[in-house]
C-alpha cells in the first residue's frame, strides 16, 4: 500500500476546523481566540523546521550531530521540567534535578531499545535515534514534571508535619518518605491510564500514524507495545530520580527540613 502524502492546500483544509476553536472562544467569552492561532502558527512553524533540520541531520548521519540534537532536546525539556511546577527551587536546581533525571532515563531507555528490539545499522542511526529520543522525551518530561510538582507542593504544605516527625526522633527519609512514594505515584499514574486505554479507548499516536503511512496493523500494534514498554520504564526511572533528587535538595548533613531552597 502506498502512503497518503498530504499537500499544502490539504493542510490548510484542516486548519480551518481552528474555526471552530475561535467561535466557541469568542461565543463563551473565552480569550482563547488570539492564544490559538498564534500557538497553531507557532507548531506549523516549528514542525515545519524540524523537518527540514532532520532531513538534513538524516542525510548527514553523523553520530556527533545525532548526540547535538538529541542534547538539546534533553536540554529544553529538563528547562520546561523545571518550569512547570508551583513550587521551585532556588538557583536552577530544579532544572539540573530535571537535566539529570530526564537525561539519564531517556539515554538508558533509549540505548536498550536501540541495542535490543530495534538493532539498526548502525545502532546510533539518526533515522532511529532522533525520532525515538523525541518520543521518550514527551513521556518522561510529564513524568519528571509531575513528580516535581507533587513533591515540592506536598513538602510546603506538610511542613508543620514533617518537623513534628523530625522532633521526634525519624529521620529525614523516613519522615519524607510517604511525600516522595506519592510524588512517583503521581508521576506514573498518565502513563498507567494510557496504557489501560489503549487499543480500547484509544488508537495511540504512533501506531495511528503507522497504520495511516501503509504499515500493517499488527506490525504497527508491535510497535506500540514495545513504544509502551519504553515509555513506561523510562518514566519510572525519571520519576524516582526527580523525588529523590528534590528530596536530597530539601536536606542537609544535619537532616534538616531545608524549605528556605525553595523560590
Amino acid at each position: 500500500m502506498n502512503p497518503i502524502l498530504l499537500t499544502p492546500l490539504d493542510l490548510t483544509i484542516a486548519a480551518s476546523l481552528l474555526a471552530i476553536d475561535a467561535v466557541i472562544s469568542l461565543a463563551l467569552g473565552l480569550g482563547l481566540h488570539q492564544r490559538i492561532v498564534v500557538a497553531a502558527v507557532r507548531m506549523v512553524v516549528q514542525l515545519v523546521a524540524i523537518g527540514f533540520i532532520l532531513r538534513k541531520v538524516f542525510q548527514l548521519a553523523n553520530p556527533a550531530v545525532t548526540g547535538l540534537i538529541i542534547l538539546i532536546m534533553v536540554v529544553i525539556a529538563a528547562r520546561e521540567a523545571a518550569a512547570r511546577p508551583e513550587k521551585r527551587l532556588k538557583h536552577a536546581a530544579g532544572f539540573w534535578i530535571g537535566l539529570g533525571s530526564i537525561s539519564s532515563a531517556t539515554l538508558l531507555t533509549a540505548l536498550f531499545a536501540l541495542t535490543t528490539a530495534l538493532r539498526p545499522h548502525p545502532w546510533y542511526d539518526a533515522r532511529y535515534a532522533v525520532p525515538l529520543a523525541g518520543i521518550l522525551l514527551g513521556n518522561i518530561l510529564n513524568a519528571t514534571s509531575l513528580a516535581l510538582d507533587s513533591f515540592l507542593g506536598s513538602i510546603s504544605r506538610e511542613k508543620a508535619g514533617i518537623e513534628a516527625r523530625l522532633c521526634l526522633g525519624a529521620g529525614f527519609w523516613e519522615a519524607i518518605g510517604p511525600h516522595v512514594r506519592e510524588a512517583i505515584r503521581r508521576g506514573l499514574v498518565p502513563l498507567v491510564n494510557q496504557m489501560s486505554a489503549a487499543g480500547v479507548v484509544t488508537l495511540p499516536g504512533i501506531m495511528t500514524g503507522q497504520i495511516l503511512a501503509g504499515l500493517d496493523p499488527i506490525e504497527a500494534v508491535k510497535y506500540q507495545i514495545l513504544l509502551m514498554f519504553l515509555l513506561s520504564g523510562g518514566s519510572a526511572l525519571a520519576a524516582v530520580g526527580a523525588a529523590y533528587l528534590a528530596a536530597w535538595r530539601l536536606t542537609d548533613a544535619r537532616e534538616r527540613l531545608r524549605l528556605d531552597r525553595l523560590a
